[in-house]
């Protein structure tokens, strides 16, 4: 009977000896680290850009995109029939556009031809066969029909140059419309997972309107505060250790780099816990932190300085 009390006093001597030890070692672990905080990353606010009714919207809570992936329509058919509007319009006007040289030919057939008729005039009033007056008559009909010529010219110019300003006005007007149209396809403007969907097909689409919310989830960002004695020994680029919390004792360490770190201090958030528990002011540092697929948005994770 007493062998029996003894055993039983000496396995309670033993769980109360080994109890505060294991107290300890979790406090030691804890310790261990130098920062806290909570794994963040880039949210795109995806909103429309155009007016209209949305045709084709294939867009799920979760779903992964690509960057510039089309997942929706909104209707074009206005713009669309304005933009065949403005190439009939073109097509009028350069109908209109005069052929100068066509134009212009038998003006300086006639200037040719008379020209000729003076060199004729010329070698007769050298034989005495014709008077001056003939040869002056002759050069002021050429004078009058290069003066002809050069008002044609000057018109014709006018014409042109008119048409062409009327028809590179069309064309800007046309890529107003090509830029409009292609506002029309509703696409990702990052690789990531679709986290927010707020429209549905069918819906009317006004500019600036969100329609989902996008984010990259496969690079994770911990921001996580460090105090002062703690900052003098980061910088961008270095590697750290990141333990990420996935529950009551479970963590799993990743590799880190320190992408970013605030230049002025501030006061430890509330949900934070620095190493020094005193420590009123810390800086804030973004870890970039490779995502294997397991961290999540607003998940904790701890930092560990790597000593040299």
């Amino acid at each position: 009977m007493r062998a029996k009390i003894s055993n039983k006093r000496l396995n309670i001597l033993i769980v109360s000896i080994t109890i505060p030890f294991l107290f300890a070692s979790c406090n030691k672990s804890d310790k261990d680290f130098d920062a806290s905080g909570t794994f963040e990353t880039t949210e795109v606010m995806v909103s429309a850009e155009a007016i209209g009714k949305i045709l084709h919207f294939d867009v799920e809570e979760g779903m992964q995109l690509t960057e510039n992936q089309v997942v929706g329509y909104i209707d074009s058919t206005q713009l669309y029939l304005r933009k065949l509007q403005l190439k009939a319009g073109q097509k009028a006007l350069q109908s209109r556009r005069p052929d100068v040289r066509k134009q212009i030919a038998a003006l300086e057939q006639q200037i040719s031809t008379a020209r000729s008729e003076r060199k004729r005039v010329e070698n007769l009033v050298g034989a005495n066969a014709a008077t001056t007056k003939q040869l002056d008559d002759v050069n002021a009909q050429i004078a009058i029909l290069e003066k002809q010529l050069s008002a044609a010219k000057s018109t014709l110019e006018t014409t042109v140059e008119s048409i062409s300003g009327e028809n590179n006005a069309l064309d800007i007007q046309s890529e107003q419309i090509d830029d409009q149209l292609k506002k029309c396809k509703i696409t990702s403007p990052i690789t990531g997972t679709v986290l927010v969907k707020f429209a549905e097909k069918g819906e009317l689409a006004t500019a600036g309107r969100v329609l989902f919310k996008i984010a990259d989830t496969n690079q994770m960002i911990l921001r996580a505060y460090f105090t002062a004695d703690q900052i003098t020994q980061l910088k961008t680029a270095q590697k750290v250790n990141v333990f990420a919390d996935f529950g009551e004792n479970e963590t799993k360490q990743y590799t880190g780099t320190i992408n970013w770190i605030s230049s002025k201090s501030e006061f430890t958030p509330k949900t934070i816990q620095t190493r020094n528990e005193r420590a009123n002011q810390v800086y804030a540092v973004k870890i970039a932190v490779k995502n294997d697929g397991f961290l999540k948005i607003g998940q904790y994770g701890n930092v560990q300085i790597i000593k040299n």
